[in-house]
């Protein structure tokens, strides 16, 4: 049987401890100048002594690990997944294993999403720190419980008999109906219930539980917005509730499609001013809206609202073919709404750029209200 160093080292101490604790006073001084002997023992220096050195392999092969047909990482010699207490007593190393192995699949991973799925990897300019939003998730589905109900006749004076054939009768009844339900609906074999998630029950109190726990919180001094469709919604919901928070730490806020309706939201006059502030110059405004038009890039689109500025995401198709295939879609109500993000991402870096740049500079004018007044007039 093995022991350990710690095991050498701590149990004739505790075991000193246990005879000077029957002593007198003079034992007490010696228990209270153990005591701060064990006080100055590093047990984390006693672990390393008693560990490898923590030097691990730069990839896969090296930890006699791949990957199998069906994506499973899994030991080459005898095909286990992978074990985190490779040597018992020593959690340390267990860990800083794991961790150097998780760097190779991270890496792995990457390569996988480049050479597999046709991704290229671009590093975000400026340093940014990116959060990504699941307003879309917002309860989760589970089994609904069944409820069994106690049969009236149990507790009755009826025959053993006469109970057994209502209860075979009964179960005979269920089972038709259970057949006739799953026949009726085939994808519904089980009846489901929805959990949701506690302060994140919609898209609205998601981004307000993001903000606060995490957004808010964080050391950045320029915060960007990039709220595609609904979460332009989702945006303005947050404004309405954190206004003064979100005008002190957003700088820029981009918009694409987004479906919001200050007036359906109620938004109060002062963020409808400070979404639309600064209509003179795209480089220094708070927001901006790119939206699906066939119109180049950058071109200002009309609003009927008093809304932050609009222009175009240059949604273009330039193939005859599928020019008159998405002009007939269009009649049908439908447009490449999914692809405003994606052709507009040029565009909101720039002013992403030149909207941290005019805050540092401060050269961002502030707007009056007799400035507002003569816009409005000539609008």
């Amino acid at each position: 049987m093995s022991i350990s160093l710690r095991s050498l080292i701590l149990l004739p101490i505790w075991i000193s401890m246990a005879h000077i604790q029957q002593g007198g006073p003079d034992e007490k001084e010696k228990t209270t100048a153990l005591k701060d002997l064990l006080s100055r023992i590093d047990l984390d220096e006693l672990m390393k002594k008693d560990e490898p050195p923590l030097d691990f392999p730069d990839t896969l092969e090296g930890f006699e690990y791949a990957f199998n047909e069906k994506g499973q990482l899994r030991h080459i010699k005898t095909g286990e997944p992978f074990v985190f207490n490779y040597r018992e007593d020593l959690h340390r190393w267990n860990q800083k294993r794991y961790e150097a192995l998780g760097e190779i699949i991270t890496k792995y991973v990457y390569e996988l999403l480049e050479k597999d799925c046709n991704l290229k990897k671009i590093s975000i300019p400026e340093g940014y720190g990116v959060i990504v939003l699941n307003p879309n998730e917002n309860y989760i589905e589970v089994e609904k419980p069944k409820i069994h109900v106690q049969s009236s006749s149990d507790s009755s004076d009826e025959p053993a008999e006469k109970r057994e054939r209502k209860d075979k009768v009964s179960k005979e009844t269920k089972k038709r109906r259970d057949f006739y339900e799953k026949y009726r609906n085939p994808q519904r074999e089980k009846e489901m219930m929805q959990l949701y998630i506690r302060e994140n029950g919609s898209p609205e109190e998601h981004a307000v539980y993001v903000w606060d726990h995490f957004i808010a919180q964080s050391a950045a001094e320029n915060v960007f917005f990039v709220a595609h469709s609904y979460g332009g919604l989702a945006f303005v919901e947050l404004m309405i509730q954190r206004e003064a928070d979100v005008k002190s730490k957003v700088t820029a806020v981009a918009l694409t499609d987004s479906v919001h309706n200050v007036w359906h939201q109620e938004a109060g006059k002062t963020i409808r001013e400070w979404m639309r502030e600064n209509i003179v110059s795209i480089t220094l405004q708070n927001c901006c809206n790119w939206v699906s038009s066939s119109e180049p890039l950058d071109t200002s689109v009309e609003s009927m609202l008093p809304d932050c500025p609009r222009v175009s995401a240059d949604i273009y198709i330039s193939d005859p073919f599928l020019l008159r295939v998405r002009i007939r879609k269009r009649t049908e109500g439908t447009d490449r709404h999914e692809l405003t993000s994606w052709k507009s991402f040029p565009s909101i870096f720039k002013f992403f750029t030149e909207a941290s740049e005019a805050k540092t500079s401060s050269l961002k004018p502030t707007l009056t209200r007799r400035s507002h007044r003569i816009k409005h007039e000539e609008l």
